[in-house]
């Protein structure tokens, strides 16, 4: 096998571990910190407002040359080892015209001045917190590794990672067969069973826009988060905000905005003050070009809540935070907002003067207990307007290809089937089951 796969694994251990990577992939004896004979390489590209960026995680302790256009490039230490990442993170900024890239005889996937296919999920870990248990073990429980194996078998241009990559908090109940064995607790074991493990075929396939979800926040998996995909040169002490992005994919800007720390049911002065000088930001970035926002939380949604009693399962909107600061905004170039947080699959194609809402928080999390199984359509009014919705609660990705109208989106479950189609033009979003 490659150094950079099995780096000083023996025979026995490294049949230990493809036998975990079936399942779920980057197990360890619970809450402990792996040492380094069992730390596998993990390198991947992501845009940054500075340009694109690889990265590695590795055993080593210095960081490796990277091979751009046939020469040697040193990659900068981002991070040293830790008690809980007794690893090395190391990065370079790519140039804007490199035609090759690799680190370690691995092949990095170079972004493209106006890519394509884009392709849009998150919510991705498996939850182990107190009573609420995911056998991360059973790929029937927990999707995220056929997802990402499926996703990249479309080979997508550019991956959107909407947030929330990390979600084993606490130990796996004892006796539990279907998590047994599952690290926990924000350390390197926990981030690669969670998520560099099931996703490496995938980040191989595509540069990546990574989000930071309200799992990151740094009451959980903060650190984790600074240290390994916030675009930041160097990683940022908590408590710390991720600095808004506005990402150029041509003719249309990305803009990446923190949402891991705003409130669904509420408003604060400064957290409305802080989301409106993100949003300002960007938008500024952006300069009068078509704008997507890209944040963990969406503006506007209906998330399904559970009532006891003969009203059964009900609807509450969602985000207060954002729509107190977005309100009174220019919102004129934005087109489209593009979310997780709530785990199913939605559109909003807002009757008035309103960007569309797109909701992907299904790449493995279990979903909310109100979510319905079948897909939905219908008119409902959310936030003082009335929008077209059509949703569905199946694990999976979406796909959307740039044509000459605008964007063409195709929803694949987590066994590659076809659920959905959908149309973006500006910023009508329209979506239909593929069934008809």
């Amino acid at each position: 096998m490659p150094r950079y796969l099995v780096r000083n694994l023996a025979p026995a251990v490294f049949a230990a571990w493809l036998a975990i990577c079936l399942g779920a992939c980057g197990a360890a004896p619970p809450g402990a910190p792996p040492s380094t004979d069992r730390i596998v390489d993990r390198a991947w590209v992501e845009l940054t407002d500075r340009g694109p960026e690889a990265r590695l995680v590795t055993a080593d302790a210095s960081c490796p040359q990277a091979m751009i256009d046939g020469r040697q490039k040193p990659m900068d230490q981002r991070s040293g080892p830790t008690e809980a990442f007794p690893l090395t993170v190391c990065e370079l900024l790519l140039p804007a015209d490199a035609q090759s890239a690799s680190v370690e005889g691995r092949l990095l996937p170079l972004p493209k001045a106006q890519p394509r296919r884009l392709l849009i999920f998150g919510d991705t870990g498996c939850r182990l917190k107190g009573s609420l248990v995911q056998d991360c073990n059973d790929p029937r429980a927990w999707s995220f590794p056929a997802v990402a194996r499926w996703a990249a078998s479309h080979h997508p241009d550019l991956v959107i990672h909407v947030g929330d990559y990390y979600y084993r908090e606490t130990p796996c109940p004892g006796g539990h067969a279907g998590c047994s064995g599952s690290p926990f607790g924000d350390n390197w074991a926990a981030w690669d069973a969670d998520f560099f493990g099931p996703a490496t075929s995938l980040l191989a396939a595509a540069p990546w826009v990574m989000v930071r979800g309200n799992h990151e926040d740094c009451k959980r998996g903060g650190p984790g988060w600074f240290l390994l995909l916030d675009a930041a040169p160097r990683p940022l002490p908590c408590p710390s905000a991720a600095a808004p992005m506005a990402i150029d994919i041509g003719g249309l800007k990305l803009g990446v905005l923190d949402s891991s720390e705003t409130d669904d049911a509420f408003a604060p002065r400064d957290l409305v003050a802080a989301f409106r000088a993100q949003f300002e930001s960007v938008a500024a970035q952006a300069k009068g070009e078509p704008l997507w926002l890209v944040t963990h939380r969406p503006v506007w949604g209906l998330a399904p809540v559970i009532r006891v009693g003969s009203l059964g399962p009900v609807e509450t909107p969602i985000n207060a935070t954002e729509e107190a600061a977005l309100g009174g905004e220019d919102l004129s170039d934005v087109q489209m907002i593009v979310s997780g947080h709530i785990h199913h699959f939605a559109s909003f194609s807002f009757e008035g003067d309103r960007p569309a809402q797109l909701v992907v928080g299904t790449g493995g999390d279990v979903g909310d207990p109100g979510d319905r199984s079948a897909s939905f359509s219908d008119v409902v009014d959310l936030a003082g307007m009335k929008a077209r919705r059509f949703g569905h609660a199946r694990y999976g990705f979406l796909i959307l290809d740039r044509s000459a109208g605008g964007w063409d989106g195709a929803f694949y479950d987590a066994q590659d089937h076809l659920i959905a189609r959908c149309a973006i033009r500006g910023r009508e979003l329209s979506c239909a089951s593929a069934a008809g």
